[in-house]
């Protein structure tokens, strides 16, 4: 009896505890009782209110992300085929000619062997005038050239001018009621762009693929002279050459101009040449029949910390001067190799290409001030820009 009482006093006892302790942590300190686990923040989409409003017409599916029917069919009027032919002559081996030879078998083999060479190609047709923008490469050598319109219509070109440091040509037909494609503003073009890429590929017909812009201003590619090209991945094939790279308003930002490729197809990375290079190289041809370019007689590279540790000087981002022809404009003004110069005309130089393209756009007879460092020491020359020797000047001729 005496045991049960003492049992029955401990459980109560402990139960009191218990219960007074509980009552500790709720009332007095309750973050004893909080997890100690981290909560995990994240952003969550806003939900905008929805408001009724009246019906609407259902929207053009022809429009937006949907479709870019409305681009291409901006576009496609003005972009044309262009098929080129060129006379090829064999010539004869030596051997044919010879008399022994020529007593057995006479001189039907001793007589040049000519053959007709064709290729396709695409251009843009850029003025209600009858200019068509296309590549040099796509008409070079071509003894005649034809353009495809799409309406159906054929016409003989003219070649206005070439620029092969551009790889750019213009061309003109006479015909009426031409369309022409709106020019836009390639500076304004930013990777993940939509682009379009209209053309006319292993002569198939006229054909329309899409991508976006990859990159802008590519360079040290070897393809041409002067190069800032966009790149793309919208399929880019061998007929493509010389057609339109649009946007999706339709307008005119590049001509289709090269692919990188190992098998001879596309493979996504295809180079087209920014419209407002072509445009102000299309001007120049069409009003004077050829490009206009500054020069100095200069050889130029990126300095490197290399190039400083190899010529014993002080690295300094600029141009590292790497020959100079003694009687061009900077071999006259004293400008001499391993000279680095840093800035034209106050402009600092952060590329070469860069800088060698602001001199190409002097005109010529312009006077401009090179600074930099000879053997790390400071100087200033000021040279006269003169035009580039054997800049094409070739005139307006029927084809």
């Amino acid at each position: 009896m005496a045991i049960r009482k003492l049992l029955s006093f401990v459980v109560q006892t402990i139960v009191a505890g218990l219960a007074a302790a509980f009552l500790y942590v709720l009332l007095i300190q309750p973050e004893l009782m909080r997890s100690t686990a981290q909560v995990v923040a994240v952003r969550e989409p806003v939900e905008e209110p929805v408001l009724i409003e009246a019906e609407q017409p259902p929207e053009n599916e022809a429009n937006g992300p949907v479709s870019y029917a409305d681009a291409v069919e901006k576009a496609v009027p003005a972009v044309v085929n262009i098929h080129t032919a060129k006379v090829i002559t064999h010539r004869v081996h030596p051997l044919l000619k010879d008399p022994v030879f020529q007593q057995f078998f006479g001189d039907r083999f001793a007589k040049a062997r000519k053959e007709i060479q064709t290729s396709l190609g695409s251009g843009v047709l850029i003025s209600a005038q009858g200019y068509v923008l296309t590549n040099n490469h796509v008409i070079e050598g071509a003894d005649q050239i034809q353009v495809l319109l799409a309406d159906g219509r054929h016409e003989k070109a003219t070649v206005v001018g070439t620029d092969s440091d551009t790889d750019l040509a213009v061309l003109h037909i006479e015909a009426e009621g031409l369309p022409s494609l709106v020019i836009g503003d390639s500076a304004k073009l930013r990777v993940g762009d939509v682009v379009l890429a209209i053309g006319n590929p292993f002569g198939v017909g006229q054909t329309v693929t899409s991508g976006i812009v990859s990159a802008t201003g590519r360079d040290h590619l070897g393809i041409t002279a002067y190069e800032e090209f966009i790149q793309t991945d919208a399929a880019i094939n061998p007929g493509n050459s010389g057609g339109a790279l649009i946007n999706t308003h339709g307008e005119l930002i590049g001509i289709n101009s090269a692919i990188y490729s190992q098998s001879g197809g596309s493979q996504g990375i295809g180079f087209a040449i920014p419209v407002n290079l072509a445009k102000g190289v299309m001007t120049q041809i069409i009003e004077q029949g050829h490009v206009v370019r500054g020069w100095l007689g200069i050889e130029a590279q990126d300095m490197t910390h290399q190039l400083a540790s190899v010529y014993g000087l002080t690295y300094r981002p600029g141009m590292f001067i790497g020959g100079v022809l003694l009687d061009g404009p900077a071999g006259k003004a004293g400008l001499r190799p391993s000279d680095i110069v840093v800035s034209i005309d106050g402009e600092i130089i952060e590329e070469t290409s860069a800088a060698m393209k602001t001199i190409s756009a002097q005109p010529p007879g312009t006077e401009i001030t090179l600074a930099g460092y000879r053997e790390n020491e400071p100087f200033s020359i000021r040279v006269t820009v003169i035009q580039r020797p054997g800049e094409i000047t070739t005139s307006t001729s029927r084809l």
